[in-house]
């Protein structure tokens, strides 16, 4: 799923201290499922906002914590925002980057701000750990050759064809060796499915017509 970390609180005192009133939307997708930008977060950050304007004696008179099941969709946002925002000067979504823009075109009669930083598309191995990214959208899937283990994400440097001299007990040297080499971790995985003709297979560059921005994707299957 997508992740994301919250902006620094001064920073976002800092983006809304001309606004009287202020929505602030949570998204209980990706960023909710996570705990990051959900309702309770949602609810929190505009109990700190409201809070944080009163000490440094700001101008924030009316603040309002919302949330969407997806803030991807506008259909869904103006089925459960549609007209509850209006007496509101801002919004501070705490949504992805997604979910931040489809907001800014549905209501866009006001400003949309950001309350996370967007990060990556990863997962958790246990509730509460930490994220890991895992997958960069590169529009060329190759997890069919590497056992379901990402060398575009996982590899510090994008490797394909197989690991960098830098690798010291299947520890990456990006990141002072805390990271796991991801081509250990993918010859370990084609070993274990007796798939190692994979792993010596040569991967010709990249086609990186796929990724190129800003990218569009027809909606439905296409079989």
């Amino acid at each position: 799923m997508i992740t994301g970390e919250r902006k620094d609180l001064d920073d976002l005192m800092e983006i809304i201290k001309e606004y009287k009133s202020l929505a602030v939307v949570g998204c209980d997708g990706c960023v909710g499922i996570y705990q990051i930008g959900g309702f309770k977060e949602a609810e929190s950050l505009a109990s700190l906002l409201k809070m944080g304007d009163k000490i440094n004696n700001g101008v924030i008179q009316d603040t309002e914590a919302f949330t969407v099941i997806r803030q991807c969709d506008r259909e869904l946002i103006e089925k459960e925002l549609g007209g509850k925002l209006d007496r509101f000067e801002a919004i501070l979504s705490t949504a992805c980057g997604v979910g931040v823009q489809t907001m800014a075109e549905v209501f866009d009669d006001k400003p949309v701000y950001p309350a996370l930083n967007t990060m990556f598309m990863g997962a958790q191995d246990r509730e509460g750990a930490e994220l890991y990214e895992l997958c960069k959208g590169c529009g060329d899937c190759v997890l069919h050759l590497t056992g379901g283990i990402c060398p575009m994400a996982r590899c510090a440097k994008g490797l394909l064809n197989g690991p960098c001299g830098g690798a010291v007990d299947g520890k990456c040297e990006v990141g002072d060796y805390t990271n796991d080499c991801a081509w250990v971790l993918i010859y370990e995985k084609l070993k274990s499915m007796g798939r190692l003709d994979l792993y010596t297979t040569f991967r010709p560059p990249r086609d990186r017509r796929p990724s190129m921005n800003p990218r569009k994707l027809e909606g439905g299957a296409k079989y």
